[in-house]
């Protein structure tokens, strides 16, 4: 630090209360006001007062004495004035020695006076002692000797011994020395008992004062080192306080124009610190970007001179954003009139950051960006609250995406992240100024749309938004489509408060999914009922578990070469007592969704092991394998012991395992294989090519057989279908890795001879057998294992399922009508009762697709049309017709 700084935080040692601890600290801590004290002082105050360097052997008399000397020379030439002879020559040069003597006593105090002890005192004793002996004797003699008046030597005696004593007034000791030494000349020179006797008293009384006064000294010069020490340590510990930037120091006048700053802070600003003295403190900061209360604050302490504390404001450092904490008073003089503001600061930057950092991770989600659930709560909780009724209106849409999951599973977490950043920007794109976009967790996103919008906006804004998430996406170099779906929920209409708007929009959300995905759908009472029957079908469910009505029924799995039974693959029904046969889809999806699956999933191990030992030996059963059970460490001891109560060899259960079971943990799974291996058990990849990286887990999965997805069979048997090609493609991998292939979903003879001359080993579907009960299954055996296949020859073109609202046209007179399934060349409609078959109608699809069609039957409110010439497709494989939007109801339609 610069003297000139330091002289800013230093007071002399008199200036009681002032020192660089309280001049330099700019906040008093206990908070009062120290009007009385000054601010300017005299100039020692201000300046540094740099402390005594004490040697560990301080000099005994002074460097100089000047008045010593001069007193010496003027009295001897008041003498030689006042008579006219002059003295001796002897007594001349006795005085003038003295002076010389005394003379020396710089050249004593530089080489001398810093050494021992023996050797000081032989400084002493020439240039301190001598010196005032030659002059007291030269005095004295000159008296006796020529009659010089006694009143002058006197005199002379007095003020040099005076002016002596004065400049040996550190050192006691030596001022009886030099009093004795002036002093004994006259006493020598009369030889006078007396005076001897007094000088021999005052030697006596000399040596305990000395020794007193020495220890007096001795006490206040270490009183004065630790006071000096204090100061220094203080300034040290500021002087630390500012190089280190940890804070830094202000002064300002009463115009509030600097007259100090820290040296750090001026160099942060790019300033030397001479620099900014003089200038407005203001200038330090850049008001125009910090927040306005803050500079409305800054700006009213300063004005109003009141103390302010921990103020934040914004340095004025180009490139940089940093903020300081600065804190102030007004300082007063001893008249109580304002001098200005005396202060310190501290960097708030990185408290600022992390301020910032922590309020992004409450309110924004980490991942996307986006406004996660508690900013959007807070959102949505603002406007249902807000005072005016007209202010309270809004929408909310709930968005999923569809097959996130896999592509996660499949892919990675990594990838996933990346897919839900591209995912957050086009959402944000897509919905734009017209709402809030925030993200809830997992694949889930909310869009808040404030004010009343009508519903054809919020469905533009929905089909915009799907439109735009579907497209391709390019993750790591892989093309990656999913889809979403969309709730929507209208306040007030649909529910007044936050939870009754999000619940009801998850409502049509779950609408949306169960429609098929990929679309919108809006709140309406009737869903309530649907999330009703959903929780009730879990509680039959749990019910229908603990009282055993479930079932497996089995479907036979028949070699291509022997068309023979090998086994059986084990699927499990339920049968309501009040609602009858229910989907497998749905009761399968709610033990997923409840967790019940792993209890449902067990209970048909040992099941399908017990039907098991009522077979010929050389049948197998296939048992399907949960992802949740196949993550159970447990699972090699449930099959074991389903093994063992049975007592079926371990060779004769084959486990379908579905690929998604390798996606979570790769060591756990392949302990698991391994596990199940050292049972004994055959594995079957099941759902084979649906997923994006099956070939990966062939490499190393110790699979026995491979299961085609019956999505490859389904239409593999029509003109332009490449499911062929993909059916030979699997069945060659299997054969070169020694598994055996099963094709699944076969259902007519052209399939049939498809999939047998690809090369499959295997066959399941209708072809042969429908699923049978347990007992029917053993009935079956028991007429052998040789299995007819019988059914039809072709399928019949592939249908799409779908609700869509047409137009039916019939000799001018329309008609409303509603398709329920549609194929290339045909249609299933409803709504027009007893037609009479070979009616022609016009159908209107869309806006632009119109087709003539014959009704071939008609049963009640359904009817089938064959239509004239087939529908074209689009590149996707989709019928072209109905991917437009559905036609406009006319007026007089019935």
């Amino acid at each position: 630090m610069s003297n000139a700084v330091r002289a800013r935080y230093s007071s002399s040692p008199g200036e009681t209360g002032s020192g660089p601890a309280n001049r330099a600290l700019a906040v008093n801590p206990d908070g009062i006001d120290r009007r009385q004290r000054s601010r300017r002082g005299s100039p020692g105050g201000r300046a540094l007062v740099p402390a005594p360097v004490l040697s560990e052997n301080p000099a005994w008399f002074p460097r100089r004495w000047p008045f010593l000397i001069l007193a010496m020379i003027v009295t001897a030439g008041i003498g030689l004035a006042a008579f006219s002879s002059p003295p001796s020559p002897w007594i001349l040069g006795m005085l003038a020695l003295s002076v010389a003597l005394a003379g020396g006593i710089g050249f004593a105090h530089d080489r001398l006076g810093h050494q021992g002890v023996k050797v000081r005192m032989v400084a002493v004793a020439g240039f301190v002692v001598t010196p005032l002996f030659l002059f007291g004797l030269g005095m004295t003699m000159w008296t006796v000797n020529q009659q010089l008046p006694w009143d002058v030597v006197l005199a002379a005696l007095l003020c040099v011994g005076g002016i002596a004593s004065a400049y040996l007034r550190r050192q006691p000791a030596l001022i009886f020395a030099s009093q004795i030494a002036i002093w004994s000349a006259a006493v020598f020179v009369q030889q006078s008992l007396a005076g001897a006797v007094a000088l021999f008293v005052a030697l006596c009384v000399a040596v305990p004062v000395s020794r007193e006064q020495q220890r007096e000294q001795h006490d206040d010069e270490v009183r004065r080192e630790a006071r000096d020490r204090m100061q220094t340590r203080a300034r040290d510990i500021l002087t630390d306080y500012e190089k280190t930037q940890q804070g830094w120091f202000w002064e300002t006048d009463r115009r509030s124009l600097l007259t100090y700053i820290s040296a750090p802070i001026a160099n942060a600003l790019g300033y030397a610190q001479e620099d900014l003295i003089g200038q407005p403190f203001v200038d330090l900061f850049n008001l125009e970007r910090t927040e306005q209360e803050g500079e409305r604050t800054l700006m009213f302490h300063l004005t109003a001179r009141s103390f302010f504390r921990e103020l934040p404001v914004r340095a004025a450092i180009d490139g940089e954003e940093r903020w300081w904490s600065v804190s102030g008073r007004p300082i007063y003089d001893n008249f109580h009139n304002f001098v200005g503001f005396r202060g310190s600061g501290t960097d708030l930057t990185e408290k600022k950051r992390s301020q910032e950092d922590a309020s992004r991770l409450a309110h924004f989600d980490s991942l996307t960006g986006l406004a996660n659930r508690f900013q959007m709560s807070q959102t949505l909780e603002h406007i249902l609250t807000a005072p005016r009724d007209m202010n309270r209106e809004c929408s909310v849409l709930l968005l999923d995406l569809d097959r996130f999951k896999r592509v996660n599973d499949t892919m990675g977490h990594p990838a996933g992240d990346a897919l839900l950043q591209q995912v957050a920007q086009r959402l944000k794109r897509a919905v734009d100024q017209m709402g809030k976009v925030g993200r809830l967790g997992g694949d889930e996103f909310e869009v808040i749309v404030g004010g009343r919008t009508e519903r054809r906006a919020l469905a533009n804004l929905a089909e915009t938004i799907i439109h735009s998430l579907s497209q391709p996406y390019s993750i790591d170099g892989q093309r990656v489509v999913i889809g979403v779906s969309v709730g929507i929920a209208i306040s007030p209409e649909h529910g007044t408060t936050s939870e009754e708007l999000i619940r009801n929009a998850d409502l049509a959300l779950y609408a949306a999914k169960d429609g098929g995905r990929g679309r919108y759908h809006f709140y309406a009472q009737d869903l309530h009922a649907e999330a009703e029957a959903r929780a009730q079908l879990e509680r039959d469910l749990r019910d229908a578990i603990v009282q055993g009505d479930l079932q497996l029924f089995y479907q036979p799995v028949v070699s291509t070469a022997t068309e023979c039974i090998t086994g059986f693959e084990a699927l499990m029904r339920w049968r309501h007592p009040v609602k009858g046969w229910i989907p497998p889809d749905k009761f399968v999806a709610a033990g997923e969704e409840t967790g019940l699956i792993a209890q449902m999933g067990e209970w048909a191990l040992r099941t399908a092991c017990h039907d098991l030992a009522k077979w010929p030996e050389e049948v197998r059963v296939a048992v399907n394998v949960s992802p949740l059970q196949f993550s159970n460490p447990q699972l090699p001891n449930i099959v074991t012991n389903a093994l063992a109560r049975a007592g079926v060899d371990p060779s004769r259960l084959e486990l379908e395992i579905t690929e998604s079971v390798f996606l979570n943990d790769d060591e756990g799974t392949d302990a698991m294989f391994a596990a199940l291996k050292r049972v004994g058990v055959r594995m079957a990849l099941d759902d084979f090519g649906t997923g994006y990286s099956s070939l990966g887990y062939l490499k190393k999965a110790p699979f026995d057989k491979i299961k085609i997805d019956q999505s490859f069979v389904r239409g593999a048997t029509q003109p332009g279908s490449r499911n062929g090609a993909i059916i030979a493609s699997i069945t060659s991998l299997a054969q070169a890795l020694g598994m055996d292939t099963t094709a699944e979903g076969v259902e007519t003879l052209d399939e049939l001879d498809l999939v047998r001359m690809h090369g499959c080993s295997h066959v399941q579907g209708f072809i042969y057998e429908c699923p049978l009960s347990s007992e029917d299954a053993l009935a079956r055996l028991e007429q052998g294992l040789a299995a007819i296949a019988s059914g039809p020859r072709s399928a019949r073109a592939p249908r799409q399922t779908m609700l869509r609202k047409v137009v039916l046209d019939h000799e001018g007179q329309r008609y409303k009508g509603t398709i329920r399934n549609i194929s290339d060349g045909g249609a299933m409609v409803e709504g027009l009762w007893n037609v009479p078959i070979g009616t022609i109608f016009e159908v209107r699809l869309s806006e632009s697709h119109r087709v003539k069609g014959i009704v071939r039957w008609c049963q009640e409110n359904r009817m089938g049309l064959q239509f004239e010439l087939p529908l074209g497709r689009d590149d996707c494989g989709r019928i072209a017709a109905v991917q437009e939007k559905a036609p406009l109801r006319l007026q007089g339609a019935a």
